[in-house]
């Protein structure tokens, strides 16, 4: 059976839709964070961690004359000049249109809710829920390679100088932040600043649990990997339209039917999650009489998936 002809436009159309899905993603995911740190964590004074938490500090220490998304944006443009040997092309590209875009839409919008009363009155309730749309926010862009710089650029550039894991030093970067906002301007004695500055420290780390915890939540399932194998008469085409339509590896097994005696071809494909419904749909529409099992994998390393990292405490 000869080779399905196509295009090269035709090969081409997966990818660029793939790439507009993303760039979607990426804008939606940024607009649900703006929202939820804009909305529901500034009015209520509250410091988070991450790259609005410093800005937050800058904002309140300064009296509100710096902008967050001014202090945002021009600190994340610094610590890309100062990192950029450790950082590739890739990564500096899509910060600049993370970072260019949260800033705007988090500058159109501040001057509002830092001037008027909470959206919701309850700080405990809106930094759930500024919590809850900045971990959604997070996990969307993330899954699609976007990246909003800050902390993730101080992140990027401590893995490529020490062993450090990146989720280690972002954590510690935001426990941080929220801690030095003890020291912001207060008006009153030691015993009231005390008070006041421990409860919303609580609530600052409080809303980076829960936004990590949700991110991580939503980046794992949508990195979770799939094996499948998949046994068809029409299996060239089958394995011809899941490497053009969804970029994934097909490997082939010669095998042989026991009770027939017929040679037989077996297929083996890893994916993500993201593409187990394009892949059923792929062998559904080519032989509805096709045997496809499928299974959660634990880790895959290679070439399209996890890259193999071995800390130098961990080897003998």
């Amino acid at each position: 059976m000869s080779t399905p002809a196509k295009s090269d436009r035709t090969e081409a159309k997966p990818f660029l839709s793939q790439n507009i899905r993303d760039c979607i993603a990426i804008v939606s995911g940024i607009l649900i964070y703006a929202v939820g740190f804009t909305v529901f964590i500034l009015p209520h004074h509250i410091v988070i961690g991450g790259m609005a938490g410093f800005s937050s500090l800058i904002f309140y220490a300064t009296g509100g004359r710096l902008p967050v998304a001014v202090v945002m944006y021009g600190t994340n443009i610094l610590l890309l000049l100062c990192g950029f040997r450790y950082l590739g092309k890739g990564f500096v590209l899509r910060t600049i249109f993370g970072a260019t875009l949260l800033s705007v839409l988090i500058g159109s919008v501040e001057g509002y809710f830092t001037s008027h009363p909470p959206l919701v009155s309850s700080a405990p309730m809106s930094v759930i829920m500024g919590a809850v749309m900045l971990g959604l926010g997070i996990g969307i862009y993330f899954s699609h390679h976007g990246t909003t710089g800050g902390t993730d650029i101080v992140a990027a550039i401590m893995s490529h100088v020490s062993d450090i894991s990146m989720g280690r030093v972002m954590m510690i970067i935001d426990v941080s932040i929220v801690a030095l906002s003890f020291f912001l301007p207060f008006d009153g004695d030691m015993e009231a600043r005390i008070q006041s500055r421990t409860q919303t420290i609580i609530y600052g780390w409080l809303a980076i649990y829960i936004y990590s915890w949700l991110a991580d939540r939503y980046i794992d399932k949508g990195k979770q990997t799939i094996q499948f194998i998949i046994l068809s008469e029409k299996w060239e085409t089958i394995a011809y339209r899941i490497t053009h339509e969804t970029g994934r590896g097909v490997s082939m097994w010669d095998g042989t039917g026991y009770w027939t005696g017929e040679p037989r071809k077996l297929m083996l494909i890893w994916c993500r999650q993201n593409d187990v419904y394009q892949i059923l749909r792929i062998v559904k529409e080519t032989d509805e009489n096709a045997y496809v099992t499928n299974s959660s994998v634990r880790s895959v390393y290679g070439n399209g998936f996890d890259r193999l990292k071995l800390k130098k405490s961990s080897l003998p």
